[in-house]
């Protein structure tokens, strides 16, 4: 199984029908064995209980390694949109020209990702690039959410908590095993998800050639609807990367990829924080 989110994909998280994973693994049913290039065997099960073995080598990633990278990527988001909050002030009058500067950290940002998307080693000096850009235009489109909206700084406080609740949520379901992520759970989000996201590109087409909010989907009660999609469709993507970290710590990864699953959550928490302050901007009814 690959994972939903482009970074996990690149770098080959898989699973196999029963469930376990290898890291960048070609199984090769030979007498019941797998192989994979970091383990002479990932694959092999405990006589006992039938549970995959850890694997017996140095230099993996662990736990500590996930949280330590995603602290810092996050770390980095947070300041830099907290010093483009401060040092980028939005002007009412000319509130176009601050969308223009987050719009253009916005793209940087993107380029940024395809490009560690695309590598074949984890680049920390990218991810954090990523994370610096990443956090200019989201300080500047929270910052213009204050401006144009009546409770613009409560919107955006709530949209940050609504964003932790969602982690913490998804993070608890999951070590409880309410959510079971399988090949088909996989498949259901990939396709909404792809839906979901022809549905806005049509959007903002319409509203590009055709003036006004396009087909209506981000304003509205469309916009409600779509908003809370848009939140749930999140928090799967956190479930599936929450996975793949938990088959890359189980079998062996490199410590490198450390960053890769950083990366990822990264990107997943910036969908859901957009996507709630949407959301809550339009049930402020100033939208």
């Amino acid at each position: 199984m690959r994972s939903s989110n482009p970074v996990f994909s690149r770098r080959g998280f898989s699973r196999d029908n029963g469930g376990y994973a290898g890291f960048d693994a070609q199984q090769q049913v030979q007498a019941g064995t797998a192989t994979n290039p970091y383990a002479t065997n990932p694959y092999a099960q405990d006589v006992q209980t039938g549970q995959p073995q850890a694997p017996a080598r140095g230099n993996v990633m662990t736990i500590d390694d996930v949280v330590s990278r995603t602290a810092m990527t996050l770390g980095t988001v947070v300041l830099t949109a907290v010093l483009a909050w401060v040092l980028l002030p939005v002007d009412p009058a000319n509130i176009g020209k601050s969308y223009g500067i987050g719009i253009g950290a916005a793209l940087v940002a993107m380029v940024l990702a395809l490009v560690q998307s695309f590598k074949r080693k984890p680049s920390p000096a990218l991810i954090l690039g990523y994370a610096a850009f990443e956090g200019v235009f989201l300080g500047v489109i929270s910052s213009a959410t204050t401006e144009q909206f009546a409770n613009g700084t409560g919107i955006v406080i709530q949209a940050v908590l609504g964003t932790m609740c969602v982690f913490a949520g998804v993070l608890f379901a999951y070590k409880m095993r309410w959510i079971r992520v399988t090949r088909r759970f996989y498949g259901f989000v990939m396709a909404a998800a792809v839906g979901f996201m022809l549905l806005m590109v049509a959007n903002l087409l319409f509203s590009v050639f055709g003036g006004g909010d396009g087909l209506g989907f981000r304003s509205g009660g469309l916009g409600i609807l779509f908003g809370v999609i848009g939140i749930i469709l999140g928090a799967c993507f956190l479930a599936l990367d929450f996975k793949q970290v938990e088959d890359g710590v189980a079998y062996g990864a490199p410590r490198e990829e450390s960053w890769l699953a950083a990366f990822g959550l990264t990107l997943t928490l910036v969908w859901i924080y957009l996507e709630m302050l949407r959301l809550f901007q339009i049930l402020s009814g100033d939208d």
